[in-house]
């Protein structure tokens, strides 16, 4: 069971304990322990059941749902061992009774962690604002803020965040002072990879870019080639590189790949999303 910490208990609601309407007939509810109450808080409220089957109060749901923000996750998912139910937002505000300040912090959290690893997002360095890069090979990006505020063209580098310093497009810096690609210094500098139970894998780094979508992956199970992808969900060979089940195709699971083992990467796999 993944329980809570004192950082979660150091954001729990000031304000008044939020409890359910009894007489609610869109509830229901059942006697016993409250599954996320993992502070021992013991709530006042009824217990409720989630759509996973599980109970909580108002409270209870609302510090795990705080919790899971704060350790950087993007979906509310059940914290009980072994069910691995995603909530869906409109249900996670119907049973945690969110205020409208919870709404609008959830929200906004949500939103954009989302856009960081979803839509290529990041603050512009001169006005702060959020920008989209639209051209995913080039670090060179206008702000259209800026560039009306400053009446003259704004441009930053998308790898340092500095004004861009160079006259033409460049892929993997631009001309500023301490600019390089930090996901190619580690894919660079990484240490070899430990398989215990696959043959023929010598040399492989321990960290690999997905092929699909460029997110760094540190392959931790010595049992067997594959991984999935946490952000894009793709299975692949993390020796070849290869689509896992293209691999397979050539090659079974514990045993060398057909085309051995792929080469450090030295440049991102752009996600063609």
């Amino acid at each position: 069971m993944d329980k809570m910490t004192a950082k979660q208990k150091r954001h729990k609601s000031s304000k008044k304990e939020k409890c359910y309407d009894p007489n609610d007939p869109t509830l229901r509810f059942v006697d016993g322990d409250d599954d996320m109450d993992f502070l021992c808080e013991d709530y006042k409220s009824r217990r409720a059941l989630m759509s996973c089957g599980h109970s909580v109060t108002p409270m209870s749901l609302t510090n795990w749902c705080r919790y899971l923000l704060d350790k950087g996750e993007s979906s509310f998912v059940c914290g009980q061992t072994g069910c691995n139910a995603v909530w869906p937002f409109d249900e996670v505000c119907k049973m945690a009774l969110l205020t409208p300040e919870e709404i609008h912090y959830f929200e906004d959290t949500l939103f954009h962690r989302v856009a960081k690893d979803y839509l290529d997002v990041k603050s512009c360095p001169g006005c702060k604002s959020s920008v989209i890069r639209t051209e995913l090979d080039n670090l060179r990006v206008c702000c259209t803020i800026c560039s009306a505020d400053k009446d003259r063209t704004y441009e930053f580098c998308w790898q340092c965040l500095k004004e861009w310093r160079r006259p033409s497009q460049c892929t993997d810096r631009c001309a500023n002072d301490g600019c390089f690609n930090k996901s190619l210094e580690v894919l660079r500098t990484c240490p070899g990879a430990v398989f215990r139970d696959v043959k023929g894998v010598a040399g492989c780094p321990s960290v690999r870019a997905c092929p699909t979508c460029g997110f760094l992956v540190e392959h931790n199970k010595a049992f067997c080639k594959s991984l999935v992808c946490p952000r894009c969900k793709v299975k692949f060979c993390f020796v070849c590189l290869k689509l896992f089940e293209d691999c397979l195709k050539s090659s079974p699971p514990y045993d060398p790949c057909s085309t051995g083992v792929a080469p450090r990467q030295t440049s991102i796999p752009v996600w063609r999303k």
